[in-house]
């Protein structure tokens, strides 16, 4: 699967994507309902013609990920693709499990289990960093 017109940009191995680019923005750490935190960042994709700014996030322990890095730093970010439904709307996240910065390793990290076709469950401490159904009580959504 190829998302943007350079393949050197984004790829996509085995069900784990990553993606190439120049980090724009990096935000505050953000704390929900019952401890749930997270963390996003911005890179921008130098494809040939059109530049793709491109939104992740980190959730509970891998926001540290973030830590030692700074806008406009390379990056190579190891992510996956999360989906849900949230009061009759649908959102998709891209969850950064590992950061390379400057071709340098920034944590090394194995790819979470592939868990396609299983029913999903809303465990309190999941290794995506996915809310629990008290997280997601309120009048905003956590994402």
């Amino acid at each position: 699967m190829r998302f943007v017109d350079n393949p050197q940009t984004m790829t996509e191995e085995m069900g784990m994507y990553e993606a190439r680019g120049k980090i724009k923005l990096i935000s505050d750490l953000q704390t929900f309902n019952r401890g749930f935190t997270k963390r996003e960042f911005v890179i921008t994709t130098e494809d040939s013609k059109y530049p793709q700014d491109i939104k992740f996030e980190t959730a509970r322990d891998k926001t540290a990920l973030l830590d030692n890095l700074q806008v406009g730093q390379e990056v190579s970010v190891s992510f996956d693709i999360r989906g849900n439904e949230y009061n009759g709307k649908y959102y998709v996240n891209l969850n950064a499990w590992k950061i390379q910065a400057g071709g340098q390793q920034q944590q090394q990290q194995q790819a979470p289990a592939n868990n396609f076709g299983s029913e999903p469950s809303f465990v309190e401490d999941n290794s995506f960093g996915e809310p629990s159904v008290e997280d997601l009580r309120g009048d905003e959504p956590p994402f």
